[in-house]
């Protein structure tokens, strides 16, 4: 049996908290905008490429989740040492940041982008101005990759 230390584990639960909920806010926020998007191609079969861009949007939560999954696993797990159960609570909270921001900056982009496809629709000029309102939502996720960071770096995780 291989022992882990408890820090160790911490930082891998921390991992999974960044790439998870990061991962389910994309997940449900694509599928929105998704069904948006399947609705306007039956209506116009010339918004097939629109709604790829708009369903698209989302995706980035996940990729900031599974950055910060990756650095934790990187400078915790990887490092082969016994990690004090200080940095891995920090590691928690690394997760936990981007996790949680993720999660609701993701669907909330969704729902943008799924009403933005149905503006379109309507009127093309929308296009522009709907890209724009589904980018606002990112905002919150880039707090949370940001946040996720700084404790990575004050908390000595990522210390040279």
């Amino acid at each position: 049996m291989v022992e882990v230390a408890l820090g160790t584990a911490l930082a891998a639960i921390g991992a999974g908290l960044a790439v998870g909920f990061a991962g389910l806010g994309s997940g449900l926020g694509q599928g929105i905008a998704a069904a948006g998007s399947v609705g306007a191609v039956a209506e116009d079969e010339d918004m097939f490429a629109r709604g790829i861009i708009f369903t698209a949007l989302p995706e980035t939560q996940a990729i900031y989740g599974f950055l910060i999954a990756i650095l934790l696993m990187v400078f915790t797990i990887m490092a082969n040492k016994a990690l004090p159960a200080s940095l891995g609570l920090i590691a928690i909270g690394a997760g936990a940041a981007i996790g949680f921001a993720g999660l609701g900056s993701g669907m909330g982009q969704g729902i943008t982008a799924s009403s933005a496809v149905g503006a379109v629709v309507e009127n093309e000029d929308m296009f522009a101005r709907g890209i724009i309102f589904t980018a606002l939502p990112e905002t919150q996720a880039i707090y949370g990759f940001l946040i996720a960071i700084l404790l990575m770096v004050f908390g000595g995780i990522l210390a040279g």
